[in-house]
């Protein structure tokens, strides 16, 4: 997963942040189309389409963020071994 990697840390969160807040009133998309996918009523293509463009930039970041635990992590278990 070096491609992840190599994607700049501000710029996903610059892009999955608001992505994933948006709209901010009733609610956002993204809790909107979990709630239904955890329920069983996302059903519809539109909403199958919603959840993927709110969602992937969040699950990007996340992912993103726990590499970057793990090497950090890594290094100083490494570090201490030395």
């Amino acid at each position: 997963m070096r491609w992840l990697d190599r994607l700049p840390l501000l710029t996903l969160a610059i892009i999955a942040i608001p992505l994933a807040l948006a709209p901010f009133v009733p609610e956002p998309h993204l809790w909107e189309k979990l709630k239904m996918l955890v329920s069983g009523q996302l059903t519809q293509a539109v909403d199958m389409l919603d959840l993927l463009m709110h969602g992937t930039p969040s699950a990007l970041l996340v992912l993103k963020l726990v590499r970057m635990g793990r090497r950090q992590n890594n290094a100083v278990i490494s570090h201490k071994h030395q």
